[in-house]
């Protein structure tokens, strides 16, 4: 795990890869080095994790070619056997096993690694490039390309700070930074940087500035017929494989334990592997856990630790928010306002403190096996279609009149009702968008100056075809493809490495493997949900690693105490960087509409805290990269 930047065809590259150093010297502080010919200058920051001697230092540099290298590669010891057994390896690292199979496979060798990646190689003799991104995004890569000149980098933040561009908000990124909270595909929220998108690679040939795009690897959608004995030991295997490749390491690894379903089983069988497991929970206080009326995590995940003698560390999160959140903001690059970010960083630099480099995670299952409330929600709304049509007038009627919040005390099943009530009667597709978006088209017009109904179309068409692709009598699978395209990608993945990262922490997610994933994708959707139970066949296997009231309990979202914060904490936060001052020097918001919200919030009429945060975040990131 590290950071990776280039520059091409710039005068002053080689003081900017020194400088990319600097700037990202938190993704990699146990080594930094540059090198450059006439034409480029790398960069690379490196966390030792695998073959931790200074030969396997980067760029790494073998016959023609240069490598950087940001990611893991899980099987690169298997990839060493079966394919480059006639090599002289100068290191034993996974880098130099993907300049191998670069040199013998060329763009093919991208279909046989298993891990997290972002890499670039560069001839330097032909003077080409070559570069990727994993299958699913979890490594990132930034790009702007101007004419001849292009730079790259792990973080958005490298490249606005050295490259000289017009620095234009992309509308269409900020008003999906508004509806989701986070910037889905390819795009960012300036105009001139992009994203290479997951399963994607880039050549360059940068003499005759030829630059192509191509898509190495799609998601398998075809489903499979198991009987239900056989899919549970296929998965079983399947997932006890990842496990095992996720744990290959030259330094200790640690895990999440939040004492729900996912991490609990990645912690219990990372710990028939490391006998000496570290965990790490975060908890919060008695008054945050009243008004956003939370389940208390932390003594389920006590409950794990405690019958599989981990070593365990709870963190509780403090009321010191004000000062985190800049830094938080400023880490994630673009406006992300999901909190669960801060849960990520205080959790790394926990783990950082007592001397874990990586860690593991049980995000990805969610999205693969159909665990998430919404994914529930959508199809008890086609029931729900199907009462009369009085019933349903009179259900929205009582449902709208409810509160959110009495006093200090948070309804969380008032504010469940309200949102299932705001998308139940709409087709699927816009439903399932709704489920996950936080304002409609009247509410987005209504906070806009600009008129802004194409770029919302836009935004609602993107959803649409990612949603209508695939699983076309499975709607189950076809929530999950759409959350692994769009939220799993654009959201999870995205403040999980900055945040980690920012903590100088690898995170690993072994349900996020493309064997693992492939293989959930051809299970019916019938065995992830049944009998009203969400991931029914993963809790199926749980059964053989935990016990019945870990795998059977109601489900936590990995969040933080945002309603408890803008009440509290952030409350003079809020007012003063959302003042109408604020607010109408960026000429992008309508003040009235902003503080209607706030106030509606602060009534409990409204459950608005995340629009709120969302704004928030947005204004401190204005300041930080703008400002």
């Amino acid at each position: 795990m590290c950071g990776i930047a280039g520059f091409i065809n710039y005068s002053n590259k080689e003081k900017l890869a020194n400088k990319a150093n600097v700037i990202q010297f938190h993704r990699g502080p146990d080594n930094q080095s540059t090198w450059n010919d006439d034409l480029i200058a790398l960069s690379h920051q490196r966390l030792s994790i695998i073959d931790l001697s200074a030969s396997a230092d980067q760029p790494l540099m073998k016959d023609d070619l240069v490598i950087i290298f940001n990611g893991e590669i899980y099987n690169y010891k298997k990839l060493k056997e079966e394919y480059l057994s006639d090599i002289n390896f100068i290191t034993d690292s996974d880098t130099e096993v993907i300049l191998e199979m670069y040199k013998k496979f060329k763009q093919s060798c991208l279909e046989y690694f298993l891990g997290m990646f972002s890499f670039v190689i560069y001839s330097k003799k032909t003077k080409k490039l070559f570069a990727a991104r994993d299958h699913f995004g979890i490594k990132p890569f930034y790009y702007i390309k101007n004419g001849n000149k292009m730079a790259f980098a792990s973080e958005l933040k490298t490249l606005s700070k050295l490259i000289p561009f017009s620095k234009k908000i992309n509308r269409k990124a900020l008003i999906s930074s508004l509806n989701y909270l986070w910037v889905p595909g390819s795009q960012t929220i300036f105009s001139d940087i992009l994203k290479l998108s997951a399963g994607h690679y880039f050549e360059y040939d940068i003499k005759n500035d030829d630059f192509k795009i191509n898509k190495y690897w799609e998601l398998s959608t075809e489903l499979i017929n198991f009987q239900e004995n056989d899919l549970n030991k296929k998965l079983y295997n399947e997932y006890n494989s990842s496990i095992k490749r996720h744990m290959v390491s030259d330094v200790p690894v640690s895990s999440f334990l939040s004492g729900g379903l996912d991490s609990s089983m990645i912690s219990v069988s990372a710990g028939k592997i490391n006998n000496n497991l570290s965990t790490y929970t975060i908890g919060t206080s008695k008054e945050d856990k009243n008004i956003e009326n939370m389940p208390e995590d932390e003594k389920y995940a006590k409950i794990v630790a405690n019958i599989n003698n981990f070593d365990h560390n709870e963190i509780i999160v403090k009321s010191d928010i004000t000062k985190i959140l800049p830094k938080i903001v400023y880490s994630l690059d673009e406006p992300i306002g999901d909190p669960a970010a801060i849960n990520t960083y205080l959790i790394c630099s926990e783990a950082r403190k007592n001397g874990s480099k990586v860690l593991l995670s049980g995000m990805g299952a969610d999205e693969i096996f159909c665990g998430y409330r919404r994914q529930k929600a959508l199809l008890y709304s086609q029931n729900y279609k199907k009462l009369p049509k009085i019933i349903r007038k009179i259900i929205r009627k009582v449902v709208s009149s409810l509160p959110v919040k009495v006093g200090p005390i948070g309804l969380r099943l008032f504010r469940w009702s309200k949102k299932f009530i705001s998308f139940a009667e709409m087709p699927i597709e816009e439903a399932y968008r709704m489920s996950y978006s936080y304002y409609d088209r009247n509410e987005l017009n209504d906070l806009l100056l600009d008129e802004s109904n194409e770029i919302i179309d836009s935004i609602y068409e993107d959803h649409k075809q990612i949603f209508d692709k695939e699983y076309k009598d499975d709607l189950v699978n076809k929530m999950c493809y759409t959350d692994i395209h769009m939220f799993m990608n654009g959201l999870n993945l995205a403040y999980t490495d900055k945040s980690s990262m920012a903590a100088s922490v690898e995170v690993r997610v072994p349900f996020i493997d493309k064997q693992l994933i492939n293989f959930a994708m051809s299970i019916p959707g019938n065995f992830k949900f049944f009998n009203k139970q969400s991931k029914y066949i993963l809790k199926k296997i749980a059964e053989k690693l935990l016990p019945n009231k870990i795998i059977y309990r109601p489900k936590a979202s990995f969040g933080a105490p945002i309603r408890s914060w803008i009440s509290g904490d952030l409350k003079d936060m809020v007012d003063e960087y959302l003042s109408e001052d604020n607010i109408n020097k960026r000429k992008i918001f309508n003040y009235s509409k902003v503080r209607d919200m706030i106030e509606k919030d602060r009534l409990g009429k409204e459950d608005n805290a995340y629009k709120i945060y969302q704004l928030l975040t947005l204004e401190l990131w204005f300041k930080a990269y703008l400002d």
